[in-house]
């Protein structure tokens, strides 16, 4: 039997590339988006609006009623919707918390009483804290170091506590920096492979924070939406109720980053340097064993293949503006 689909915050960057895959899944019927486009891009979902399996909806989660008409009729729900990036928590706590923790809980509570029992969400693994421990294994955890980190951890323990509660089954799926197309290079809060991309396009040597030594497990969001369609169809009993790393398990330094990206692209730019910025960990590495045992999850894209995607992508819209 076919599925109806709710996916918040379909139009930014994972929650699109999830629509689109989830509109050529045979197991689909409908995919609804729920986006107020603060983030997201209409754009992003402009290709699928005249599709009768395609509903899009502008609104709010932190409004429940929004949430509920957008539950109404939904079999599954993957919550994308979240108000990302550390050093905008810093600044601006108060909406990050009303967005990622207000924002989820209604959803929560909109698909319970909308008698969803299946919510996938974006968790973080900015979860993990200042815990020193490499690679991150779920069940350790640290104390949360931002204001970001503190609402995705508390979108944990609701999750937790409606699955205790309430006829209530939850993945969360704790994303290591997802890269690809439809990533915003734009913005003060640009992430920074599409910021790095952006210098070279420009060409103008990009910032890196710190020495560049800092480490990540950068995850292409084939990856990522692999990982979310191998969640929202799970048949595994003891998969549900369970939070998973998703990630490629590999280690790279900024350093090294721009140095993929600079063989990738051709560039001969040198970086600059500037000050560590608040409230980022030094190194990140998943280990993603568990989502491997219980989901399937088999990441089919390398951070070198990503890159290479996200490049001709970015650079295909670069062209396209200047053209």
């Amino acid at each position: 039997m076919q599925k109806n689909v709710l996916i918040t915050g379909g139009a930014g960057f994972i929650g699109s590339n999830l629509a689109e895959a989830l509109l050529a899944d045979d197991r689909v019927d409908t995919v609804r988006v729920l986006d107020n486009l603060s983030n997201g891009h209409l754009k992003n979902i402009t290709p699928f609006l005249e599709r009768a399996d395609f509903e899009f909806v502008e609104g709010d989660i932190r409004d429940m009623d929004t949430c509920l008409k957008a539950c109404a009729g939904m079999d599954l729900v993957s919550h994308q919707a979240a108000l990302g990036s550390v050093p905008r928590s810093i600044k601006d706590p108060h909406t990050s918390n009303a967005v990622n923790i207000g924002g989820t809980l209604n959803i929560f509570k909109a698909a319970e009483e909308s008698s969803i029992n299946k919510v996938v969400f974006a968790a973080s693994s900015s979860t993990y804290g200042d815990s020193l421990a490499l690679p991150k294994r779920e069940g350790v955890i640290g104390k949360p170091i931002s204001p970001y980190a503190v609402t995705k951890l508390v979108c944990e323990l609701y999750a937790d506590v409606f699955s205790n509660l309430y006829d209530f089954n939850y993945i969360g799926l704790r994303y290591f920096n997802v890269f690809g197309p439809k990533q915003d290079p734009n913005g003060p809060y640009a992430a920074v492979i599409p910021l790095f991309v952006k210098a070279i396009m420009d060409n103008k040597p990009p910032l890196i924070h710190g020495d560049g030594l800092q480490s990540r497990d950068f995850t292409f969001v084939g990856n990522a939406v692999e990982a979310n369609i191998k969640s929202l169809f799970a048949t595994r009993e003891d998969a549900w109720n369970e939070v998973y790393n998703v990630a490629v398990g590999e280690r790279t330094t900024i350093l090294e980053l721009f140095e993929m990206l600079k063989e990738v692209s051709g560039s001969e730019l040198e970086p600059t340097f500037g000050p560590t910025r608040q409230g980022d960990v030094k190194h990140s590495l998943a280990d993603i064993s568990k989502a491997k045992n219980y989901l399937g999850y088999d990441p089919q894209f390398t951070i070198k293949e990503g890159l290479k995607i996200a490049f001709e992508w970015y650079k295909d819209q670069y062209m396209a503006k200047t053209s």
